[in-house]
């Protein structure tokens, strides 16, 4: 399989884009979802939902991991359902990049890491500078999204790490909306090709 085809065939990566769920999205887990791509090769595709905060702070996860946390303005921040697959493990996308364990380069200065150890630099005052926590991430095998494309169930666009870090989550959907000139309210459930 390949990646997703622009309109001339050629493959698109969308490693750094945002998933627009359309309004119809079949799967209500993804229903008015906003996920981030942090990877997609021909082997599949990994994001995360990044406008569904679940009802848990950090301070509540650090407390259950056993990493003391002084940093007040993280200890109010939510945590997020960042999709179906893992949904027992953390997942830290963050920015500046930094040198942790276990992290998947998303761009120069943009990482997702899911080892313990950037966990324990936050709660020491000295890890990433900005940070987006999730438990759990979406994940598609090889092919499937593309055909979840071509099925249009979402819309795509590149992302923009500032909205991730600096917008609320319940603006972080019709943001993305906007930076394509659409407005969500005004999308049909209807499907169909020109």
């Amino acid at each position: 399989m390949c990646l997703q085809l622009d309109a001339l065939g050629e493959t698109v990566n969308l490693t750094h884009h945002f998933l627009i769920a359309m309004p119809a999205m079949a799967d209500p887990r993804f229903a008015h979802t906003l996920t981030f791509v942090c990877e997609h090769s021909q082997t599949g595709a990994l994001g995360l939902v990044v406008n569904k905060p679940i009802d848990m702070t950090l301070s509540a996860l650090f407390e259950q991991i056993e990493v003391p946390l002084g940093d007040d303005v993280l200890r109010v921040a939510p945590v997020h359902f960042g999709g179906p697959v893992q949904t027992d493990r953390g997942f830290v996308l963050h920015r500046p990049l930094g040198n942790w364990q276990s992290t998947l380069a998303i761009s120069d200065d943009l990482g997702l890491t899911t080892s313990k150890d950037v966990l324990e630099a936050l709660g020491r005052g000295d890890g990433p500078k900005e940070v987006f926590v999730t438990l759990g991430y979406a994940g598609w095998s090889a092919g499937q999204l593309e055909q979840e494309l071509a099925q249009n169930a979402w819309l795509t666009v590149e992302a923009d790490a500032d909205l991730l870090f600096e917008v609320p989550a319940e603006r972080r959907l019709p943001a993305a909306m906007q930076s394509l000139g659409i407005d969500f309210s005004r999308l049909s459930e209807d499907v169909g090709h020109a």
